[in-house]
Formats: structure tokens, C-alpha cells, sequence
């Protein structure tokens, strides 16, 4: 991959969740080439396109280009890969029409470990992983709010980043994303898992609560600064820096988001697969790999997994009777 990233590259999202809408109408308004693989909800992107509404800020992208398959789009640029990691098996099928032989393949991905198996369908020398700092809500079609836009750390899987991935920083920024490259991926990615294991866990297990009430809560609060304290240590054991003023950020951050439902909670609570290994249980087998104590981030892992059985069990249990 060492020819020069293009000035006016073919984009594809895949996806069209609350970040495949976000980061879409930001490349589309900035007059980038951005082709849209959807699921579901084709015809009402197709009418309506894509809104967006910040504290700062209203974007909107009337004309897109929405397709049902990856063969339609042919081969881009760039791939942005804004699904779950959950449904990364049909990446499979979905990637190789999107690729030339120099494509970059960004991952919007939580968790550890989601670089992996899409550098096993596109080669690792392709993968660009991105850490997502932000707050925002798909509330119908093509529609999201967002209330903490934030910002986006991208990283080459392992390796420092290079001139394509700066190139792919430099694209964000020009359409108002605050990007920045760093050399080291995975350390980007246990600094996120700071917010994610609490913030998205503690939402799901204490009842479907959303972050403001979460750290009013003194118990809550000071549980989600322990289980941030358990990051922290395993972090250090594979040599990435955490530092104090970083978890003092999340909480932060977290009142600016007001009453916020993490994206795994709403997954948990609408009846979708839930990133229990990505976000929970990879980053605790991590822990226990290098003898890093972990007990309530392995805690939170069962409790979360106890709660999607019984969700999936009532689920079936419901289905059954109509």
C-alpha cells in the first residue's frame, strides 16, 4: 500500500447506524464520493438523506448514494466499516467487491481484538483502526443526534502510522472531524475501553439507566472509577500509559453527553447482539493473560452475560407464543 492516498477518493460506509450516518453527512457535505451499504432502510435514506443535529450545529445531506450490495458500489478508496463487530461475519462476503489493490479498510469497531478478523479478509497491510470519542443516537432512518461530537484517533494495525493513514486523518479533518494518527493502536484502544467497559456495562446491569444517572450516583460513580482503575492496571501490564487525568476526562466528558444511552445498551434493550467479547471479554482474558487483576471488569462480563441469556431466552419465550 505505498501509492499515494487519492485528493478525491471513492468511499464506501458500510453500515448506516448512528456513526455511519454521522461520519457520512460530514464526507457527503464536505462534496466527498460516498457510497452507502445499508441492510435495511434503503428507499427512506434514498428520500430523505441524512440529518444530523449537534450542540453546535445542524448538517444535511439530501442526495446520497445508497446501495443493498457491495457488488453495486464496486471497488473505493477507502472502506469504512461502521457496523458491529458482531455482525463482522458477513464482512466475508460484503469486502472483497469494495477492495483494489491499495484500498484502506478504517474500523469504527469497539473493543479489542476487531482488527483481526478483517485483516484475515483483507490482508493486515490494508486495516486502519479507529477510536471513536463520541456521543450520538440514530433516532429514525438517516436521522442521529449528536450531543458530544468529539473526537477520532485512527492507527495502522500493527504498525505506526503511515502517509495513507495520515491521508485518511487529513480526509476527517477536512470534513470537520476531529482526527488525529497515532502510531500505537492498541494502547488508543485500552484508553477507550476506560469508558466503554463501565459507562456501556453499568448502563445494561443496573437496569438500563443512561450515564447521567449513572454517575449521580455515588455508588455507580465510584464503581465505574474502580473498574477504570482495572484498565488502567492492565494496560500498564502491556506497557500503555493510562494516566489519572485521563480517567478524571471520562467523567468529564460524560456530564457534557446529559442523559446518554450507550450504544450497547441500546442494543441490549432493542433485542440485537450486544459486543460482550469485544468490550468485556477479550480485554479481561487479556488481563488474566499478563496476571493482572481484573475481578469486577470479570464480574461485570458474567453479569452482562447472565443478562443477554435471560433477554434471549424471554425473547424466544415471546416468539413462541404468537
Amino acid at each position: 500500500m505505498s501509492t499515494p492516498f487519492p485528493d478525491k477518493p471513492r468511499i464506501a460506509i458500510i453500515g448506516a447506524g448512528a456513526l455511519g450516518c454521522y461520519y457520512g453527512a460530514r464526507l457527503v457535505k464536505a462534496g466527498e464520493d460516498v457510497h452507502f451499504l445499508v441492510r435495511s432502510n434503503r428507499a427512506a435514506l434514498m428520500a430523505q438523506g441524512l440529518k444530523v443535529k449537534t450542540p453546535t450545529e445542524r448538517i444535511s445531506a439530501r442526495k446520497i448514494q445508497v446501495y443493498g450490495s457491495a457488488n453495486e458500489i464496486g471497488p473505493c478508496d477507502l472502506v469504512i466499516i461502521a457496523t458491529k463487530a458482531t455482525a463482522n461475519e458477513a464482512l466475508k462476503s460484503i469486502l472483497p467487491p469494495l477492495l483494489k489493490p491499495d484500498t484502506a479498510v478504517l474500523t469504527l469497531q469497539n473493543g479489542l481484538g476487531v482488527e483481526e478478523p478483517i485483516a484475515d479478509i483483507v490482508g493486515p497491510g490494508r486495516v486502519v483502526g479507529a477510536i471513536c470519542y463520541i456521543g450520538c443516537m440514530r433516532t429514525a432512518p438517516g436521522v442521529v443526534s449528536c450531543s458530544f461530537p468529539g473526537l477520532m484517533t485512527i492507527g495502522k494495525f500493527g504498525k505506526p502510522a503511515g502517509e495513507r493513514t495520515q491521508a485518511v486523518a487529513a480526509l476527517l479533518r477536512r470534513a470537520g472531524v476531529k482526527c488525529n494518527a497515532q502510531d500505537n493502536l492498541e494502547a488508543q484502544r485500552w484508553h477507550k475501553l476506560v469508558w466503554n467497559v463501565p459507562f456501556n456495562g453499568l448502563a445494561i446491569v443496573a437496569g438500563g439507566i443512561t450515564t447521567d444517572v449513572l454517575i449521580a450516583d455515588e455508588g455507580l460513580k465510584l464503581l465505574a472509577r474502580r473498574l477504570m482503575e482495572e484498565i488502567v492496571e492492565a494496560a500498564a501490564k502491556f506497557g500503555h500509559e493510562i494516566s489519572r487525568s485521563f480517567v478524571d476526562l471520562q467523567f468529564e466528558r460524560t456530564a457534557m453527553m446529559g442523559a446518554y444511552r450507550p450504544s450497547s445498551l441500546i442494543d441490549f434493550e432493542e433485542g440485537r447482539d450486544v459486543e460482550l467479547e469485544e468490550i468485556w471479554g477479550e480485554p479481561v482474558r487479556r488481563a488474566k493473560s499478563v496476571g493482572a487483576a481484573v475481578p469486577r471488569m470479570e464480574m461485570l462480563y458474567w453479569l452482562i452475560k447472565q443478562r443477554l441469556a435471560a433477554r434471549n431466552a424471554a425473547l424466544k419465550a415471546k416468539a413462541r407464543k404468537r
